[in-house]
């Protein structure tokens, strides 16, 4: 096994369990979303299905490709989500401000380090 199949399965497993996330936490990702989306709880569950669907489809070599752009476009949709816990300084589980910062620029490199997978075989 590779050092890129390994990156391809963390990955995976890292999208499909936050996705799990979106509905065995649903409360704390809840708080996180802008006043201005409508139906937080259901932006919640939405992204949680496409975190676990990206997840998976991003497993098998026919849709790593689709996978990737899907994930791509998930990480820009939620990054408002990001962007309103560190501005309005949203506990989420207690961690620290400076970290909910830092987690911004980290959404960069988790778009890149989709894209870099959609290409392994």
């Amino acid at each position: 096994m590779t050092r890129k199949h390994i990156s391809l399965i963390l990955c995976c497993i890292f999208f499909t369990t936050v996705g799990v996330l979106h509905f065995t936490s649903t409360a704390t990702f809840t708080r996180i979303v802008p006043d201005f989306i409508p139906f937080p709880e259901w932006a919640v569950y939405i992204t949680g299905v496409m975190e676990i669907t990206g997840g998976i489809l991003l497993f098998f070599p026919k849709t790593r490709r689709f996978a990737s752009y899907f994930l791509i476009f998930l990480l820009i949709i939620v990054f408002p989500a990001n962007i309103n816990m560190a501005v309005n300084r949203i506990d989420f589980g207690k961690v620290p401000t400076a970290v909910l910062w830092a987690r911004l620029p980290l959404q960069v490199l988790l778009i890149y380090w989709v894209y870099r997978l959609r290409r392994v075989e």
